[in-house]
């Protein structure tokens, strides 16, 4: 198999991954690359950042000028929270922080204090509709970190993720495993200045934009 081949073969496991996740079939990378590869009779799978593209792709297809007035609400949903929430240091991340939302994405808020009850009573008071709560845990580099997780829908239906860490956590940064960069998201003053400056900028490294501009 050429290169040229290799590489149109390649872009196809990673637009079927893509799909997989798109369409809710899969919720995980690493299972929707697999399942694309197995469906499409090869025994390599695509980076992250290759479904990721592909992903970004097809929201943008489907969705269309429909996909920014979303994201420019769901910022706006992200900032009432975080505003509620202003004493628990909140920071914006995932889809919502990197503009990347599709038809299935939520809002993600990281918080940080020592009693999650706390959390989840201030949420009650201003009337939000919690949906469940969890604690996880994640075990990296041999360590094991646990976090508590409230799921919120909110009045326009979109749903949002609060996660509590311990306040010593505040300056923990993470490296995201899709798209190879730092974690760093958006602080309330920071997101207050996005949505007046440029309310639907992508936060995305140089390699998703490079990569996305050779598949045009």
């Amino acid at each position: 198999m050429n290169l040229q081949n290799s590489q149109i073969l390649r872009r196809k496991v990673a637009r079927e991954a893509a799909s997989l996740l798109y369409s809710g079939i899969e919720k995980e990378y690493k299972q929707a690359k697999l399942k694309a590869a197995r469906t499409l009779g090869v025994k390599f799978v695509p980076t992250n950042l290759e479904v990721a593209v592909e992903l970004d792709r097809i929201a943008e297809e489907r969705e269309g000028a429909e996909r920014q007035e979303r994201l420019i609400r769901m910022r706006k949903e992200a900032l009432q929270l975080m505003s509620v929430l202003r004493a628990y240091n909140p920071i914006l991340i995932g889809s919502v922080w990197r503009g990347t939302i599709h038809h299935g994405s939520d809002i993600d808020i990281v918080t940080y204090h020592e009693e999650n009850a706390s959390i989840l009573k201030k949420l009650k008071q201003n009337n939000f509709k919690i949906l469940r709560t969890e604690l996880v845990s994640e075990t990296k580099h041999g360590i094991t970190k646990e976090s508590f997780h409230i799921h919120l829908e909110l009045p326009s239906k979109d749903e949002a993720e609060i996660i509590v860490r311990r306040p010593d956590e505040i300056n923990r940064k993470e490296k995201c495993e899709i798209y190879g960069d730092v974690i760093t998201g958006l602080n309330l003053r920071q997101l207050e200045k996005l949505l007046k400056e440029n309310p639907t900028r992508k936060f995305v490294p140089h390699s998703f934009e490079l990569f996305s501009r050779t598949l045009k």
